[in-house]
Order: C-alpha cells, then structure tokens, then sequence
C-alpha cells in the first residue's frame, strides 16, 4: 500500500426504507399499507463503492417511482435526489419527491386522457439544477433512506471529512416527516 495514496474511496451500504405519500411503485412492487398512515415499504438495498481523485461533482441518489394509474398505464408517481454525505458514519435521509405538471388545463386534460403524464426523458435531470427554474411540480410524498458511509484516504488527500455541529445528525428538517419501521 501506498503512503501517499492517488485516489480516495467513498463506500454506501443502506437501504431505501419506504415512502410516505405515493401510491405504489414498481423497482420492488409494493403497494400503500391500509393503516393510517398508508406508506409504501421497499427496504431496496443500496451497495455502491466510488473511487475517484477529487470530490467534484459529489455523488447523488436519485429516485423515480413509477405506478399504474386508473386506467392501467404506468405513470411517474414521484422524482427527488439527496447528496451522500460527506461524513462517515450512519445517516438517514428524506427525499422530498415530486412530479412534473402540464403547463396548462389543456395539456393537462390531455395528458390525463392519453395517460400520458410529463416526466422527464433522462433522470439525470432531477440531481442537476440547471434548466430546473423553469420546470412546473407538484409534491407528492417523501422516500426515506438509511445507510452508512464509509471513507477511505480522504484526509491524506486532505480533505476533512469530520462532521461540525451545525449539521443534524439525523438529516431530518424539522418539516419532514419521521420515518420510523
């Protein structure tokens, strides 16, 4: 091994939990629970290795829910990204999920009649931000996420990865609904 190491690792293992708000999904079929709460359970398992030289361009989760509307078509239920974070450890995250909107009645009743709703045609879109102000959306639920953060020579590349006291440890706002399974 190397004393001066070239490149950093970043590792994630976790799982998306579920999701409050959407109707169902089908990356793992799941339907809503019948209880009052009605949230849709996934435990999707996330295992992903980065190896790179720099930090530029942080990696992103990106999530799109797709489920059947009334007529039978699978439509777009919901888009939202969250960086990974940078400090080790374990972490929980709520992604903010939301749709696309037709920009008037008429493509929206249109829309509805084909069963053809707006999405985008590459997902890469919701984790970038440019071109995204002038995109109309609805929110439409949360995805929950919870999984551990390993780093490899990040200091010895100097890069400080420990975590300040600014941050919540928790990675909820004091807006976003508690998941708890």
């Amino acid at each position: 091994m190397s004393a001066n190491p070239s490149v950093f690792l970043l590792m994630i293992n976790g799982q998306i939990e579920g999701a409050s708000g959407l109707e169902e999904g089908i990356s793992q079929i799941a339907s809503k629970s019948r209880d009052s709460q009605q949230r849709c359970v996934w435990n999707f398992p996330l295992d992903i290795t980065f190896k790179s030289t720099n930090p530029f361009g942080w990696p992103q989760i990106v999530v799109s829910v797709y489920g059947l509307d009334a007529f039978g078509n699978d439509v777009v239920r919901g888009y939202g990204a969250v960086h990974v974070p940078i400090t080790p450890g374990q972490h929980k995250r709520t992604i903010p999920m939301f749709v696309p909107e037709s920009t008037s009645r008429l493509q929206k009743f249109t829309s509805w009649l084909m069963g053809r709703r707006p999405e985008f045609t590459d997902p890469k879109v919701v984790a970038q931000g440019e071109g995204r102000e002038v995109t109309r959306v609805q929110s439409q639920g949360f995805v929950c996420l919870s999984f551990n953060i390993v780093t490899k020579d990040m200091k010895k590349l100097g890069y400080d990865t420990t975590s300040t006291d600014t941050e919540k440890p928790s990675g909820l706002l004091a807006t976003e609904p508690a998941y708890t399974s």
